[in-house]
C-alpha cells in the first residue's frame, strides 16, 4: 500500500479572512435582498492542508477559485467559496517524481477522485460571535455545508472575520474527518489490521479568504 496520505480540502473549503470585526448571527436566508456580495479574490486568499499517517506527515496547498462572502453591515453573515481540487500540491515533498505520485494518488478515486469531482465547495449557514472574544482571537463560529467528493456534511469552527475599507476577510483553521465524505483508505476505523500503514481521518485546512466588494 503507498504510504500517501490525505490532504486537506477544502473547503471546504473553508472561508477565511484577516481584519477581526463584531460578527451576527445571521444565516443567509434571512440576509436581506440588498446585502451585498463580495467577491472571493483567489489570488489574495489562501488554504493550505495538512494530513498524518502513523510514520509520516504532508502538507501543501489549494487554491480557491471563486465566491462570494455575504455582507450586513460590519460582519460576514453568509457567502460560498469554492476550491480548485486539481491545483493539490505537497509543498514538503521537493522531489517531483515523488510529488507526481502523491498527487496522483491523491488524485485519485481512492481519495478525491478529481477527475469525477474536480471541485469542492463550503457554504456558510451561520456565523454567531464568540463572546469575550481579544482583539487578535477567533472572534466567530462558522457553521456550513462543506462538498467533498460529491457528498456534504454540516461542519462548524472558529475563525477571525470581519468587514473593513470594503474588504471582507476571515481566517482560521478547521479539522474534517475525511471518512464522512466517503475517503476511507488506509483508515484503521475501517481496515485494523493496516498496521502503522494507517492514515489518520481527519486532516487540517488553515485558510485566509479574502474577498472585496463588487
Amino acid at each position: 500500500m503507498k504510504k500517501f496520505l490525505l490532504p486537506a480540502l477544502f473547503a471546504v473549503a473553508v472561508i477565511g479572512v484577516a481584519p477581526a470585526a463584531s460578527a451576527a448571527k445571521v444565516a443567509p436566508a434571512k440576509a436581506a435582498a440588498a446585502d451585498p456580495a463580495y467577491k472571493l479574490q483567489p489570488q489574495l486568499s489562501t488554504l493550505g492542508w495538512e494530513g498524518k499517517a502513523v510514520t509520516h506527515g504532508h502538507n501543501g496547498t489549494m487554491n480557491f477559485t471563486g465566491g462570494d462572502l455575504i455582507v450586513k453591515g460590519s460582519s460576514i453573515v453568509g457567502g460560498t467559496v469554492t476550491v480548485d481540487m486539481k491545483s493539490m500540491k505537497a509543498t514538503d515533498i521537493k522531489d517531483a517524481d515523488s510529488q507526481g505520485k502523491f498527487v496522483g494518488h491523491m488524485s485519485s478515486d481512492d481519495f478525491f477522485g478529481v477527475a469525477t469531482y474536480p471541485t469542492s465547495t463550503f457554504k456558510i449557514v451561520s456565523v454567531t460571535p464568540i463572546k469575550g472574544a481579544a482583539k487578535d482571537a477567533d472572534n466567530v463560529t462558522i457553521a456550513g455545508d462543506m462538498t467533498i467528493k460529491g457528498v456534504t456534511q454540516r461542519i462548524s469552527f472558529p475563525a477571525k472575520a470581519g468587514v473593513k475599507d470594503g474588504i471582507a476577510s476571515a481566517t482560521g483553521k478547521v479539522t474534517i474527518d475525511r471518512t464522512k465524505f466517503g475517503l476511507k483508505y488506509g483508515s484503521k476505523s475501517f481496515f485494523e489490521s493496516i498496521g502503522d500503514k494507517a492514515i489518520n481521518d481527519t486532516f487540517d485546512l488553515t485558510f485566509n479568504v479574502i474577498a472585496k466588494k463588487a
